[in-house]
């Protein structure tokens, strides 16, 4: 059997770790997957594999980094099978983008909601496909990375009115200056 660990961090860098540790460990890049908040200076980065060189790898997933744009967080960074069903999704005017991305692969609808809305708030998401037997390996990897607490992040969420990722939302802009 297979199962998805889905992890949250603050930064790209912090999940580009993440990735390149999980590639080390052996597990493939067809098995990851990375969605990060663009930064504004990153849409003139270039395209396809020059993307991935400018943002941080030459092998593996990383190379294979692109810019696409997904309906309520705007542009992102990403790469992987969650990014390619998310692009699909958006590309297609199917509802759901990257929510519906991650529901597909078993996530609770308020988990995926709360991915989406950490990506759309300057986060970035790194989420892996394993057998049971590499759980261990790569849930140590993802943990040791200080992921987001998601429950105390969710209830930071809700304090300020959130109940749910909006597609049809602007692009979150912080008010912090």
């Amino acid at each position: 059997m297979t199962q998805t660990l889905t992890r949250s961090y603050e930064n790209y860098e912090t999940a580009r770790s993440v990735v390149e540790a999980l590639e080390a460990e052996g597990v493939s890049a067809a098995d990851i997957s990375v969605v990060g908040h663009a930064k504004a200076d990153d849409s003139n980065a270039g395209e396809g594999a020059g993307i991935g060189a400018a943002l941080g790898g030459a092998a593996g997933l990383l190379a294979g980094v692109g810019l696409l744009a997904i309906p309520g967080i705007g542009p992102v960074v990403a790469a992987g099978w969650l990014a390619s069903t998310a692009a699909g999704a958006a590309a297609g005017g199917v509802a759901g983008g990257i929510v519906g991305a991650l529901t597909s692969t078993g996530h609770s609808e308020e988990d995926a909601n709360y991915y989406a809305e950490t990506i759309r708030r300057g986060g970035s998401v790194v989420s892996v496909r394993v057998a049971d037997e590499q759980v261990p390996a790569v849930e140590a990897i993802l943990d040791g990375a200080s992921p987001i607490d998601r429950d105390a992040r969710l209830a930071e969420y809700r304090a300020a009115g959130w109940n749910r990722f909006d597609e049809t939302a602007e692009p979150y802009r912080s008010t912090v200056i």
